[in-house]
């Protein structure tokens, strides 16, 4: 059984027990939450598509939050002298998907 859900703008494939990593959330380690905005499930091949969402929800805890890994930013005008060098970590949250009802 598997669900696709909308966290935080993006659309994720879960499972029960899966662990995933989504933008920030609110909350505490331990936390529960709870996402409403599901799109699809599938139940051992029955498939129920939503318009746009269904009335089920899923159920996950906060299992810690954390940052990503760096990502540079380089900027370059050749035979201009420009050069400019950023990096970004972006704020994560490692949630455990705990049942799809």
């Amino acid at each position: 059984m598997f669900a696709v859900v909308e966290i935080a703008g993006q659309q994720f494939k879960v499972e029960k027990d899966q662990e995933i990593f989504v933008h920030r959330l609110e909350g505490n380690v331990g936390d529960s939450v709870e996402f409403a905005d599901v799109l699809l499930v599938d139940n051992n091949g029955s498939v129920e598509v939503g318009a746009p969402t269904l009335k089920t929800s899923v159920k996950a805890s906060i299992v810690e939050h954390l940052k990503g890994d760096k990502v540079i930013v380089f900027k370059k005008k050749r035979r201009k002298g420009y050069q400019k060098s950023n990096g970004h970590r972006q704020y994560l949250t490692k949630v455990r998907i705990e049942s799809i009802a």
